[in-house]
């Protein structure tokens, strides 16, 4: 089973065919995406995945307000969109579903706010909530978090205590950060300043202990020419993460 997981930015606009084209080659069972909007570029994505076999979908994206950055998951088998008492207050940016595959899962999307926003502890605080009270099996949470390990995630100091102590608090609690988990101290970075051009890998994927065991691979993957970012249809790389079925 393969799990993508990818913030398009704004929606994917003009970029939407070639967003499609890479999803469609990475040939995922379930897709999350970030930056999904209730906008007609947005729209035909969702229906180039179902054409491709992801016909079962929801999002937290709204025709009251479509321009809102919210997500998307889509899946090869039946979706179920959960609530959980403690989940972060931003239906735009929070999704849980059940996975009826084979061997069922849960996926939770995410997009955390940035720091700016002065919501971003508090999201966080609720994300891991969750994790403490989970009851619900073999799970994954996944998508832009905006945070990661000091030194080790950053070209240049960015991340905070909180945040590094927020993926070490998960890890606590039996939720792995896939990627490290594989990778140990590899460096990788998946969203690029535009202005300092300094790399920080604010995308994840957290393996709960029920589904650790199925976990292959976790990768990033940059869209552009060769693989590169150069030319890419997102400012993001993606996340490819594997399991056994």
């Amino acid at each position: 089973m393969r799990i993508v997981a990818w913030n398009i930015r704004a929606g994917g606009g003009v970029r939407v065919p070639r967003i499609s084209r890479h999803l469609a080659r990475w040939a995922p069972d379930a897709v999350v995406l970030s930056e999904f909007r209730a906008t007609p570029p947005s729209l035909e994505l969702a229906r180039a995945l179902a054409a491709f076999g992801l016909v079962h979908q929801c999002t937290s994206a709204s025709s009251r307000n479509p321009t809102a950055n919210a997500l998307l998951v889509a899946a090869r088998w039946p979706l179920r969109r959960l609530r959980l008492s403690t989940q972060p207050r931003e239906p735009g940016r929070w999704l849980l579903a059940s996975v009826n595959a084979p061997r069922p899962l849960l996926l939770g999307a995410m997009h955390v706010p940035n720091r700016v926003t002065g919501r971003k502890y508090r999201f966080l605080d609720a994300v891991l909530a969750c994790a403490r009270r989970w009851r619900l099996g073999p799970a994954l949470f996944v998508g832009d978090t905006n945070s990661g390990r000091r030194g080790l995630d950053e070209e240049v100091p960015v991340f905070s205590a909180r945040e590094e102590g927020w993926i070490d608090s998960l890890a606590v609690c039996g939720w792995l950060d896939a990627f490290r988990h594989l990778r140990a101290e590899a460096r990788a970075y998946t969203w690029y300043s535009p202005n300092g051009r300094n790399g920080f890998r604010i995308d994840q994927a957290f393996v709960n202990g029920a589904l650790l065991a199925r976990l292959q691979d976790a990768a990033y993957v940059w869209a552009g020419s060769r693989g590169g970012r150069k030319g890419a249809p997102s400012d993001h790389a993606a996340l490819l993460v594997d399991f056994d079925e």
